[in-house]
């Protein structure tokens, strides 16, 4: 049996529950969005658990979709909802009938009343989202991260903005935490398991999931345009270039694009600017959800990178980063939004996370063990830019101690992504 792990998700979940009616968690399929809510069903959110994976409650949810949810009258976590979208707008009926009914009692029962997990961002799709706007609580909850993986708190954004770091005391290989940062099945699993597993999961994504979210004219082209996009993670993204490549026409191409993001294979980062002057680019960057998925698409043997390829090497660090940056920030009290800054002359900064009070950050990714003055280069550009806003500049590398080099400018070990 393999053991549980603790979700950083898991008490911004309950929080959400104990004040909304309706609570969606989504994120990648395999991601153990089923473990996390059956987990919780034991002590703090008791509930009955329906997934319409099952081909007989599919086929009675379609059918009569309300009439399948007043049936059932405790707390209810529905499972794979996006399989059944008729689901949506029936909820928002149902969860007015019951907000009207217990109005004047305040009964419990009007909210934590329903969970729903799904593997498609339905944000996306205005048609499933709109009814539930101001009824109902998004969640998500991406593979494991770093810190989930080794068991600590995962507190690198807040310790960020506080200016906070800690010493690498050694331990624990940046190869080996991207091995387990990834999807909890196969985290720390051998090559050979994981490249049998990738196979079958996009097969499952690819071939299923795809079909119940759109009609797709070119199904075939799907897992040449994700090998693609795999090998230009970390760069800005060309919609131009990417179609060209992948023989489709630039609308079919963007489409398709955006059917891999909300079904969280892919993500972009936009670019970071305000009203000033200066140039920059605005064109956003791509990255692949999982890094271990990308190194199975580009058919990559991290030790053999590590060794002989740096600048390949260097490609899937970033990747890793900015995975685990989106992993970290969905779980932050902070909730800031992560983004990209490159000027029109490339001073560039890898991530910027900014607040909603617009204080930032910067964070420039290095894969060697040694930092130099130039390496702030970006993150002197953007200081400049953002005036007081800028909170504090980071170049994770891959040494052991935390070494100021200027004004909230600061070297240090990538390590605290995940201590």
């Amino acid at each position: 049996m393999i053991e549980y792990i603790e979700r950083h998700t898991q008490n911004r979940l309950l929080n959400a529950l104990a004040i909304s009616p309706v609570v969606f968690l989504n994120g990648p399929r395999q991601s153990g969005k089923s473990t996390l809510v059956q987990h919780i069903t034991r002590e703090d959110f008791p509930a009955e658990y329906v997934t319409l994976d099952s081909a007989t409650q599919m086929a009675a949810a379609a059918a009569a979709p309300e009439l399948w949810l007043k049936e059932r009258k405790g707390s209810l976590i529905i499972d794979e909802i996006q399989l059944v979208p008729e689901v949506f707008r029936a909820l928002k009926t149902v969860v007015d009938e019951l907000r009207r009914t217990h109005l004047q009692t305040q009964d419990e029962n009007a909210r934590r009343r329903f969970l729903l997990t799904g593997s498609a961002n339905i944000m996306a799709l205005p048609k499933l989202s709109d009814p539930l706007v101001g009824r109902m609580r998004v969640l998500t909850l991406y593979p494991l991260s770093g810190a989930e993986a080794v068991q600590s708190k995962g507190a690198y954004v807040d310790r960020l903005f506080a200016r906070d770091f800690l010493p690498d005391k050694g331990g624990r290989a940046l190869s080996g935490i991207v091995r387990m940062a990834t999807f909890p099945e196969i985290s720390g699993v051998s090559g050979c398991e994981r490249s049998g597993w990738f196979e079958g999961y996009l097969t499952t994504i690819l071939q299923r999931d795809v079909r119940s979210l759109a009609e797709i004219e070119k199904l075939g082209a799907l897992p040449n345009l994700l090998r693609i996009l795999g090998a230009r993670a970390g760069g800005l993204v060309n919609d131009a270039g990417i179609a060209r490549d992948a023989g489709l026409n630039h609308m079919t191409a963007r489409n398709y694009k955006t059917l891999l993001q909300m079904l969280f294979l892919t993500f972009e980062l936009a670019p970071w600017h305000r009203n000033i002057g200066k140039r920059l680019v605005k064109a956003p960057k791509g990255y692949v959800i999982d890094t271990l998925l990308l190194c199975h698409l580009l058919q990559y043997d991290l030790d053999d990178l590590e060794k002989n390829r740096p600048e390949l090497f260097g490609h899937v660090v970033e990747n890793f980063v900015a995975a685990e940056l989106v992993k970290l920030t969905a779980n932050s009290d902070h909730r800031p939004v992560l983004r990209h800054f490159r000027t029109g002359d490339n001073k560039e900064v890898d991530f910027v996370l900014e607040k909603p009070n617009g204080q930032l950050a910067g964070v420039e990714v290095k894969i060697g063990d040694r930092v130099k003055a130039s390496d702030f280069n970006g993150l002197e550009c953007l200081q400049a830019l953002a005036k007081d806003d800028f909170v504090c500049g980071a170049v994770l590398y891959r040494g052991r101690d935390v070494v100021p080099f200027g004004k909230n400018l600061w070297a240090v070990p990538i390590a605290n992504l995940w201590l």
